[in-house]
């Protein structure tokens, strides 16, 4: 186990580590689906998902993610043979806002701020962000989304962004998220300390890699104990 004493910043993905966007994406999308009296399970719309969205984000040049929500939703439609309305369309982008942030999530960034400064880099709108940013209920030193750089990740530039507006060392930085494709891939191939986050029965909503953890966790509870406890 690394010193965590070696760290400065701690930086996080946000929906899927800090936010459960699995529940927020399948409960959008199965009413949706509903609606068209057409059911699937939590799995299958959760691989329908972790497949297309990177597809959206890398098919041509960038798109808020309003708009890759949005021609999420219509490959979806496309790929069960249904003809989704606008309002269809629109549902995931808003039913963002109120995705719930996981139950241990905001006493355990309290605990982590009182020791590191925090990072956000997410594959987000601004706005979008902002909507949860408040249910977080703490306040990040930096934040760095997909629009400010108008690219995704497992894309390095969004890494690379932050590393510059932190001004830290890779040897002071940890970085901690659910999705092994979009954010400990890179920090494997930028040198970066990394945190997998992960909870029980989640996981579906990203693409499964080979990529190697520093450390795993089940919660931010215990990753707030674990580098905060010294």
């Amino acid at each position: 186990m690394f010193d965590s004493d070696q760290f400065e910043w701690l930086s996080f993905d946000c929906y899927g580590t800090l936010v459960d966007w699995e529940s927020g994406i399948c409960d959008a999308v199965s009413n949706v689906l509903a609606r068209h009296g057409v059911h699937r399970s939590t799995p299958e719309i959760l691989a329908m998902f972790s497949e297309i969205e990177p597809r959206v984000q890398t098919a041509r040049g960038y798109l808020r993610y309003r708009d890759v929500l949005h021609e999420v939703m219509h490959m979806i439609g496309t790929e069960l043979n249904l003809s989704f309305s606008e309002d269809d369309l629109d549902s995931l982008a808003k039913s963002l806002a109120g995705w719930p942030v996981f139950p241990d999530v905001v006493e355990a960034l309290r605990t982590l701020k009182g020791r590191f400064k925090l990072a956000v880099i997410s594959n987000v709108d601004d706005d979008l962000f902002a909507s949860t940013a408040k249910a977080l209920q703490v306040e990040f030193d930096v934040v760095v989304t997909a629009e400010q750089v108008r690219s995704y990740k497992p894309d390095l530039r969004n890494f690379n962004v932050a590393e510059e507006r932190m001004e830290a060392a890779k040897g002071r930085w940890l970085h901690a998220a659910e999705s092994l494709f979009h954010d400990i891939e890179p920090a494997n191939r930028l040198g970066i300390a990394s945190v997998w986050v992960n909870r029980k029965d989640r996981g579906g909503g990203t693409r499964q890699t080979v990529a190697k953890p520093d450390l795993v966790v089940p919660d931010l509870s215990t990753l707030a104990r674990k580098l905060c406890s010294a």
